[in-house]
């Protein structure tokens, strides 16, 4: 069953699809980290619950944000990827570390990686896009301005 929109504003569409408490940090987990299995999400740290993980990865995966494949090293496990809609989100994520950076001393974003995206946002969105297309794990330390 298709929900109705609340309205045609591309923030509340964005806000339908992402707007829960989990989905933005299992697309964290794809973009950030070396999770690409169910169980590897489990174990990101914020406690999420089986059924709230599948739930959140059926709906992204519906939107046409993530797909799901075989394991080929074990056909009973899926992968999960982004596809070309999750890896626009990428700029969206870096968006959201630099701030949190910025208004949350706790964080543990390194100054060099801030650095790198103000002086180059559109180098490291493009590191992060390459390395994911290539199902390479990317952590933000893992990025390289252009020399």
């Amino acid at each position: 069953m298709k929900r109705q929109r609340r309205s045609v504003c591309p923030i509340a569409f964005s806000l339908d699809l992402f707007g829960d408490r989990w989905s933005l940090l299992v697309l964290r987990d794809m973009v950030f980290g070396k999770r690409r299995h169910f169980h590897e999400f489990l174990e990101s740290g914020e406690g999420i619950a089986t059924n709230v993980l599948a739930d959140r990865l059926n709906r992204l995966e519906r939107a046409g944000v993530v797909e799901k494949t075989p394991d080929p090293a074990d056909r009973r496990r899926r992968i999960y990827t982004l596809t070309e809609a999750g890896l626009d989100l990428v700029p969206v994520l870096l968006e959201l570390v630099v701030w949190g950076a910025r208004h949350d001393p706790a964080t543990p974003v390194t100054e060099d990686f801030l650095r790198r995206v103000r002086e180059d946002r559109e180098a490291v969105v493009r590191d992060f896009r390459q390395r994911l297309s290539a199902r390479v794990p990317v952590r933000p330390s893992d990025t390289v301005a252009p020399e």
